[in-house]
């Protein structure tokens, strides 16, 4: 069977899981010989299983194949213009639901920023009332600006949310039964926000510095153990969505939605580093949306996605000109000197700390050229 023909299937399969209703699969237990790791999957839901197929992960039956473990470091909604939302709001649920529909120990969903939008700032929405909400947004964001009498009057009748580009653009895809499907897998565990893939390799959505494990109650001298950290990680999450009965799912310290009131969201599932002088103030507590990469915790490399190369050239102070989609990047710090660049990172010293980059832009990137990172050769997928 050609990729073509594994692809469809694939769809197939994704429409049986939405229409199955929200659920998730329990482990099988099976050994996987590969394990993957995809970037910020924001892009049609054939696009992304066009890369998987490309990178020989999916099978004959429209399933991953059986030696093949997937983590999708998070943000599996919304993307594409205008136009696109409808079919966007479709793809992703079409997405979640096939990733899910895998036994729990084959494709691990790892939590983002666009996921807990849908029981965050959008929590108290409607299928009508987020329409009536983006026309009106729609209005006040035009053409990557804002006008700002226009939003003032629309946060006066929509408080829920910070800004007018949130609705217009950035959580632009909301659909109601997007958010049955998240609190469901909050709820069953399906959604984490960390996982340890090795000693000292921990796979995240946005990474973490020590002023976050402080807020989850970490030890310093355990913070160079993934599985340490990522049970500190899920266990304080857990217990929030375990406290939660309505509005906002809030985690204090580490996620707090937007609002009119307070502004953007704040929190680890948003946060990118930043060396940027006019950042300096607003690093230094949490939760946040910049952290100084010099404060991630030694002896961890992290695997993250949440940010293209362009973005973190800009916020690092390198060079924009060299910026690429689709490929696998690195930031390396000993706590005082800070280097970035392409590629998958070299061994990393007891006193050195490393995020690795996965998000590729999925949507703008070539198929061929979208790389996937390997945890076990801790380079590129071959």
């Amino acid at each position: 069977m050609n990729d073509d023909a594994r692809i469809q299937a694939a769809l197939a399969r994704a429409s049986e899981a939405v229409a199955k209703g929200p659920h998730s699969t329990p482990a099988d237990g099976r050994p996987r010989k590969r394990r993957l790791v995809m970037g910020d999957p924001q892009a049609d839901v054939g696009r992304v299983l066009a890369i998987l197929a490309h990178h020989d992960a999916l099978g004959d039956d429209g399933w991953l194949r059986p030696d093949v473990r997937l983590v999708s470091v998070g943000d599996h909604f919304d993307w594409g213009k205008p136009h696109e939302r409808e079919s966007g709001a479709l793809s992703a649920l079409s997405l979640v639901a096939w990733l899910a529909a895998h036994p729990a120990d084959q494709v691990v969903m790892i939590l983002g920023n666009h996921d807990l939008g849908r029981v965050g700032e959008l929590e108290g929405f409607t299928d009508a009332t987020f329409a009536q909400a983006q026309a009106e947004a729609d209005r006040a964001y035009q053409g990557g600006h804002t006008d700002e009498a226009v939003e003032r009057e629309f946060l006066a009748r929509w408080p829920r949310v910070p800004t007018a580009e949130l609705v217009a653009r950035d959580f632009g895809n909301f659909r109601e039964v997007q958010r049955t499907w998240v609190e469901h897998l909050l709820r069953t565990r399906r959604f984490r926000t960390a996982y340890a893939a090795g000693p000292g390799l921990l796979v995240l959505h946005a990474g973490v510095t020590n002023e976050d494990l402080d807020v989850a109650g970490l030890e310093r001298a355990r913070r160079a153990d993934a599985g340490a950290v990522a049970d500190a990680l899920n266990a304080t999450v857990d217990a929030a969505v375990d406290a939660w009965t309505r509005g906002p799912l809030v985690v204090p310290g580490l996620h707090r939605p937007g609002d009119a009131a307070s502004g953007e969201g704040v929190g680890i599932f948003y946060h990118r580093p930043s060396l940027k002088p006019e950042d300096a103030g607003r690093v230094r507590e949490t939760p946040r949306r910049r952290f100084d990469p010099r404060r991630l915790p030694a002896g961890l490399t992290q695997v993250v996605g949440h940010t293209r190369d362009k973005r973190n050239r800009e916020l690092l102070g390198f060079s924009t000109a060299e910026a690429r989609d689709g490929v696998v990047r690195h930031l390396v710090t000993d706590g005082a000197r800070v280097h970035y660049a392409h590629g998958a990172p070299p061994p990393p010293r007891p006193e050195e700390a490393v995020l690795v980059f996965t998000d590729g832009g999925m949507r703008e990137c070539p198929v061929e050229q979208y790389e996937l990172f390997d945890l076990d050769t801790r380079a590129a997928a071959r």
